[in-house]
Parts: structure tokens; C-alpha cells; sequence
């Protein structure tokens, strides 16, 4: 069925940025939920951002807004995630998560039937 897959992760400072993608296979149209999920060891899952495609309505851990925005390329089938003004605490494993039901909750875990694999982003100082 679906895959997700993902890249761009890596090392950078506090303050510098990367561009997280998503790449989908296996389906012809994008998935109706979309996002990003971050996990560090000791703590639980949490969400970063989500994205409604239809109408591309966003969504937003308030940890993150304003320095991390969601965004999709319907040609490509690609999912990104800009992280800007990096800060330590953005350090984590990032998940890509796609859901095709209207039901559930935009920051639940449970909601997303999909996930990638991760991609690590360290931040240091």
C-alpha cells in the first residue's frame, strides 16, 4: 500500500535550517491528512505540524509556529517541512504520517495509519 518516505534530515546550528521531504508511493493522489510527528528518547510522540490537503489547511504544535512550516508539492507527491531558526529542543526523530479518513483528531497519534521511517535532526550550539 502506501509508503513514505523520508529525507533531508541531518546536523545543523542552532539558528540554521533544513528542509525536511516526504516522498508518497503507492497511491495515485495525495493522502487527505498529512504530517509530522517528532519523537525523542524519554519522552512521548508528539506532533509538529499537519496539513488538510484539500484545502491546505494547516496546523501547528505552539512549540513550533513560527519557525516550522508545512507545506506540500501535489506534482512532485512530496511533503515538506521547513525548519528555520533551528533551536535545540527541535532535535528529534521526525516522522512523515498520512491518514485518507475524515475521522480523528489533526494532533493524535492513533489518527495516522501511515508512517515513514524517520529521519534523525540533531541541533547543536
Amino acid at each position: 500500500q502506501v509508503q513514505l518516505v523520508e529525507s533531508g534530515g541531518g546536523s545543523a546550528q542552532a539558528g540554521g535550517s533544513l528542509r525536511l521531504s516526504c516522498q508518497v508511493f503507492g497511491h495515485t493522489t495525495m493522502p487527505l491528512w498529512m504530517g509530522w510527528f517528532r519523537h525523542t528518547p524519554g519522552k512521548e510522540r508528539e506532533v509538529v505540524a499537519v496539513i488538510y490537503t484539500p484545502v491546505d489547511d494547516t496546523y501547528y504544535a505552539d512549540s513550533v509556529k513560527g519557525h516550522i512550516t508545512i507545506s506540500r508539492d501535489n506534482a512532485k507527491n512530496t511533503l515538506y517541512l521547513q525548519m528555520n531558526n533551528l533551536k535545540l529542543e527541535d532535535t528529534a526523530m521526525y516522522f512523515c504520517v498520512a491518514d485518507y479518513s475524515l475521522r480523528g483528531s489533526w494532533y493524535e497519534v492513533s489518527k495516522y495509519k501511515y508512517w515513514g521511517q524517520g529521519t534523525q535532526v540533531t541541533v547543536s550550539s
